[in-house]
């Protein structure tokens, strides 16, 4: 199947109906009316913007997720910002179907109405970069840019970001590192197709940065502060935010998932394909086979999952399976992999080990003899010897693997997510076995087709 004919067919997945944009017209329309009357009954001076996909007609269809905010003027102290813009926000969402609080920067309110997830989150009505006061005060600024410059290449963000989503390079959530909806808006204005930023794959990393607004000649001391920052933080991509020259749109990026487009991009240009942009669901296995073929280990780590959004609560697992990594690595096992998330209401942190035993002795270097403290080194240890000017030891260790982790937990010796800790305590830890509801994500783990960029 040739490209065209490719998109042609995506794009009739993809692209919103005419009854779909009906029903977020209407949506929009009613949420902004009852956003106006709950501003006016509680006499604020607040203007609604409607930002994000919806407001830049570069949504996908079935993804109708709402985001107004709800912008105060800029002499608004920060603290009243937030205690009015909450209580404005649960002020519009009593008149939906229901809500809760969620937080970010500042708090905001999560609603749901028909069916659609609607978010209301205070901000300052910037005008300029230069006015920016939190993090989320852009986003009026960015759906402003995208709106004048996409000039009818809508579909084009569309495809890419379909694209990106098929293969798992899309959203820029620490838990995710990918490409944003606006980063992937800019790609696609900046090279004017979607097949154009696909072929620009290896010249876009080569070139490092891209600076659509030209900061770098209007703003050249802020915008090359943003560039050096960024080079030595070694990101893959600088892209300065056309509205903001401090800023790099994509530096969330990892290098993993641009390495991932990188070749996948390539691929699709050879040979295109629909299962790009819908992949077939991953082959399940047995996850036993996997651990008798290569000779590993896995260790599981099951616990309640905390009652926290995937913001807060993914992040703090990859850092918690970070941790046992690093505090295993340092006791002398090795760590092939790692991997987390949840399924239902367990949490859980999987880790492909080499040996579930380690010897029953390690050797502890020591200092120089001659010092004070290679004689207190002396005294303390039964087996010393010397090499050369240093003195060593052998110590008995632990050697279970699960006695290792259960004294570092007990000590506080392994870095966990401040939210999991207690949780951790109380897990369960299972060795080359798994509940039936993970088998197929121990499989695809220990097969490494979760991550694979073949296959």
């Amino acid at each position: 199947m040739d490209v065209e004919a490719v998109i042609s067919r995506v794009l009739q997945r993809i692209k919103p109906t005419e009854e779909e944009r009906v029903f977020v017209e209407e949506l929009m329309r009613e949420i902004g009316k009852l956003a106006r009357e709950a501003i006016k009954e509680l006499g604020l001076n607040v203007k609604p913007h409607f930002v994000g996909s919806l407001a830049k007609d570069t949504y996908l269809a079935g993804d109708h997720d709402v985001d107004l905010f709800l912008a105060f003027p800029l002499e608004t102290p920060l603290e009243e910002l937030r205690e009015k813009g909450l209580k404005l926000g649960k002020a519009i969402a009593e008149k939906l179907d229901s809500y809760e609080i969620a937080y970010a920067e500042h708090p905001y309110v999560r609603a749901k109405y028909r069916g659609v997830s609607v978010d209301l989150v205070p901000c300052y009505d910037v005008k300029t970069w230069r006015d920016v006061r939190t993090a989320v005060d852009r986003s009026i600024l960015h759906t402003r840019w995208v709106n004048e410059n996409i000039k009818g290449r809508n579909d084009e963000v569309r495809l890419l970001k379909r694209f990106l989503k098929g293969i798992k390079a899309y959203g820029s959530e620490i838990y995710v590192r990918g490409f944003s909806g606006y980063l992937a808006e800019i790609l696609v204005i900046k090279y004017g197709s979607f097949i154009e930023v696909l072929r620009k794959a290896d010249f876009i990393l080569r070139q490092k940065v891209i600076d659509p607004e030209n900061w770098l000649r209007r703003e050249p001391e802020i915008a090359m502060k943003t560039v050096k920052r960024e080079v030595e933080e070694d990101k893959p991509l600088i892209v300065i935010d056309p509205v903001d020259p401090r800023r790099n749109v994509s530096s969330n990026l990892s290098w993993e998932k641009y390495g991932v487009f990188y070749f996948k991009s390539g691929e699709f240009l050879q040979k295109p394909s629909v299962e790009f942009f819908f992949p077939p669901v991953a082959t399940r296995g047995n996850y036993a086979d996997e651990l008798r073929r290569k000779g590993t280990h896995l260790l599981t780590v099951l616990f309640e999952r905390p009652k926290l959004v995937d913001d807060i609560l993914l992040p703090q697992l990859e850092k918690s399976a970070r941790g046992f990594e690093k505090a295993l690595e340092r006791e002398g096992f090795r760590v092939f992999g790692r991997n987390y998330g949840y399924s239902g209401g367990k949490a859980f942190i999987m880790l492909e080990v080499d040996r579930l035993e380690r010897p029953a002795v390690k050797v502890h270097p020591g200092p120089e003899f001659f010092t004070e403290r290679g004689r207190d080194f002396y005294r303390k240890n039964e087996r010393v010897w010397l090499v050369g000017k240093r003195l060593y030891a052998e110590k008995r260790v632990v050697q279970d693997i699960l006695d290792v982790l259960f004294a570092l937990i007990e000590k506080n010796q392994v870095s966990l997510g401040k939210n999991l800790r207690e949780a951790v305590k109380d897990a369960d830890f299972l060795v080359d076995y798994v509940p039936g509801q993970l088998e197929g994500e121990a499989y695809l783990f220990l097969s490494r087709k979760k991550d694979s960029l073949k296959g």
